[in-house]
């Protein structure tokens, strides 16, 4: 590995693009430290220490970690690149379901370039809008707990922020391209993975002050075995996911042969690969994002209305109240509906992204057929039937690994901030972008006649 790695940096091309990824990740890094102005970071750090452990906590770091901390400074970068992601996947949906959309991404080069147009338009839009949603709703949370975030709070400071907040996540959006330009590997990835990984050392340190390296531990300490445990667990998680990221169901097709004067062409077999977990990380954000609204609106009428009020107010707040109850995360409701939309959005998504009768069209086309399935329309039926039952068990151990923190946070009693590295959304995030990186990397050595991280025949350049 270690040769592999001084081979990246022998390569005057791969090293200029390696160090100039590592530089504008830094930069990414800079902008999480900047507040916005008007901002009381004394009070917004009360705020976050009296959130720990309650209910909101959960929904708290899952909005934070993807910033890389930002939230809880109020920086420039505290919406992070979501909403270019959410931007992203709004027209991935729509371009399948629009048709003149659809036909503008079937003009080539020239079509993509207008979707992405369009997704940056969107962005722009969703930025300011959830940059002054953000500015507002930390402004209320902390009136209602007593801590004045904004003393000069008024309909020109949230516009301010708004617009500040805006101008963070472009530019987070141009280094991500600026990175897949110049650099190496997919910027905007690289940038959530980056944020996702600057968190693990306060993990560790909240990790480090409830361990104890002895075997007799107190209720709330942690000893050597359940360290061993979690160092255990860990491993086992990455590897899982690796195992399922990786994972294909690989579908043999067979070229016709064809007579061309006096010589024979085709006849060669080939694979179709058909990936198990063919959504990757999309259906926990999708049900993630969906559980919030629900919760937030409940969280919001609970504080509008009254128990002692009138008959109206009080049903409004007694709904209110079982709402927030039932989906507060890491609660048996929360986890089963939570499960449920991870199915949904696994076979919803795959659906949306994979077309058999195209791809059975595509086949029949170039004279190819898969071994005792007739082309076209039973081809089509046939890949249909894979995928769905392939779909099957990519769901199943994407909700298994999703629900892993809450399980090891109720089992253990450790906090979400460190029970997330073990399973859920991030480490799915932070493997599966590294994986990326790590193919790109190889590609770029093997062009070169370098031995990659995959083991084989040295070859000298």
């Amino acid at each position: 590995m270690f040769d592999t790695l001084g081979n990246t940096m022998r390569v005057p091309e791969l090293r200029r693009r390696i160090l100039l990824t590592i530089l504008l990740l830094c930069l990414c890094r800079i902008g999480v430290y900047i507040p916005v102005p008007g901002v009381n970071l004394e009070a917004l750090k009360a705020l976050f220490e009296r959130f720990e452990g309650g209910s909101a906590q959960p929904l708290m770091n899952f909005v934070n970690i993807f910033s890389g901390g930002a939230l809880q400074h109020c920086a420039v970068f505290g919406l992070g690149v979501m909403p270019y992601i959410s931007a992203s996947i709004i027209f991935q949906l729509l371009v399948q379901v629009v048709p003149s959309l659809k036909k503008i991404q079937e003009e080539g080069e020239s079509g993509r370039k207008k979707i992405h147009q369009y997704t940056r338009y969107a962005t722009v839009l969703l930025c300011f809008f959830q940059g002054s949603m953000m500015i507002r709703s930390l402004r209320g949370i902390g009136g209602d707990m007593g801590a004045d975030i904004f003393p000069d709070f008024g309909f020109g400071m949230m516009v301010m922020a708004g617009l500040l907040l805006t101008a963070g996540s472009l530019l987070l959006m141009w280094i991500g391209e600026q990175i897949d330009e110049y650099g190496i590997g997919n910027g905007i990835s690289l940038i959530i993975m980056t944020n996702i990984v600057a968190r693990l050392p306060a993990a560790v340190e909240m990790l480090y002050g409830k361990s104890r390296f002895t075997l007799t531990p107190s209720a709330d300490e942690i000893g050597i075995l359940k360290i061993g445990f979690l160092l255990a667990s860990f491993v086992f998680v990455v590897f899982a996911i690796i195992y399922i990221t990786q994972g294909q169901r690989r579908i043999p097709f067979q070229q016709a042969k064809q007579m061309r004067g006096r010589r024979v062409y085709g006849g060669l077999k080939h694979y179709l690969p058909i990936q198990v977990n063919a959504a990757n990380v999309i259906p926990i954000i999708f049900a993630q994002s969906l559980l919030m609204f629900p919760w937030g609106g409940a969280k919001v009428l609970e504080g509008a209305t009254r128990p002692d009020g009138a008959m109206a107010s009080g049903l409004l707040h007694g709904l209110a109240v079982a709402v927030v109850d039932a989906l507060t995360p890491a609660t048996f409701v929360y986890t089963l509906i939570y499960v449920a939309l991870i199915f949904f959005f696994c076979y919803f998504w795959t659906a949306i992204t994979f077309n058999p009768t195209d791809m059975a069209k595509n086949l029949q086309e170039h004279g190819s057929f898969i071994p005792g399935i007739r082309p076209g329309k039973r081809t089509a039926e046939y890949l249909e039937r894979v995928m769905t039952r392939i779909t099957l068990p990519g769901a199943a151990s994407l909700a298994l690994i999703a629900i892993v923190p809450s399980i090891m946070g109720r089992a253990m009693g450790l906090p979400w901030l460190v029970t997330e590295f073990f399973g859920g959304t991030s480490i799915l995030i932070a493997v599966g972008v590294a994986l990326d990186l790590v193919k790109k990397v190889e590609a770029q050595l093997l062009v070169r006649n370098y031995e990659g991280f995959t083991r084989g025949t040295r070859r000298r350049f």
